[in-house]
């Protein structure tokens, strides 16, 4: 029975205008895209930990952390708009032009330094053992969404829910966001639909100390901050361990 290949892909593409260079710029010393190559490599699950890119830049500092490049990315695939979906699609093309059969390909983006390898392989065993299209990382809105106000035309303040207004918080369903960090897909369906989400996708639920988005400078502050009380956090559980 052939043995089950399974990919890490971390696309990382540069021109980044809000954030100059995201993907390499250091984050507690080291580049920030560091932190996914080491969660794939940690996880133990990955045949191969390919960095997708159009920057010879970012492409020889992602070797230097032990991704590989095999190719670079197309520029009509490197845009600011570009979906996830069609660079996930774009290697599995790439891998398919050289014979190598893929069953499982796991997208980790470049920026999610708080990411623990535990998920990752969390995410694997959701993923083969529900049969699921595709598992993917999400957390919990910090506030209740069906309580959301929306400024209207006038200017005032208006509930997007107004039937919610008395309603307890807590009485809310609970509402969950992407967190950004990876996404589990069964290859063979997705080549089919070529879709992230669909009717059959799974949640790997991550407490919100680990999720940040990184899109602006003060969000790359409040990750670091974020990174620094989890080492912080697992240094004292080292330390009270070794006094027991």
């Amino acid at each position: 029975m052939r043995q089950m290949n399974r990919v890490a892909v971390i696309p990382a593409r540069g021109g980044s205008k809000r954030i100059p260079n995201k993907n390499i710029k250091l984050f507690s010393g080291r580049p920030i895209i560091s932190y996914s190559i080491k969660a794939a490599r940690e996880s133990g699950l990955f045949d191969r930990i390919i960095v997708s890119t159009d920057s010879e830049e970012i492409a020889n500092v992602a070797r230097q952390f032990g991704a590989e490049i095999p190719f670079l990315r197309p520029v009509e695939l490197s845009g600011n708009q570009t979906p996830t979906a069609p660079v996930i699609d774009h290697c599995l093309t790439h891998l398919g032009k050289e014979n190598i059969p893929v069953d499982y390909i796991c997208c980790i983006y470049a920026t999610a330094p708080l990411l623990s390898p535990q998920y990752i392989r969390d995410g694997f065993r959701l993923l083969t053992e529900k049969k699921a299209e595709s598992v993917f990382s999400v957390t919990e809105f910090e506030f209740p969404i069906f309580r959301g106000l929306k400024i209207n035309r006038s200017g005032r303040l208006e509930m997007f829910w107004p039937e919610n207004e008395s309603v307890r918080s807590q009485d809310l369903p609970k509402a969950f966001h992407d967190a950004g960090q990876f996404y589990w897909l069964a290859v063979e369906p997705f080549l089919q639909n070529k879709r992230i989400y669909t009717k059959n996708s799974l949640p790997v639920i991550l407490p919100r100390t680990m999720v940040q988005d990184m899109d602006e400078p003060e969000d790359w502050t409040i990750a670091e901050a974020k990174y620094r009380a989890l080492q912080t956090g697992k240094n004292d559980e080292g330390i009270h361990s070794n006094g027991n």
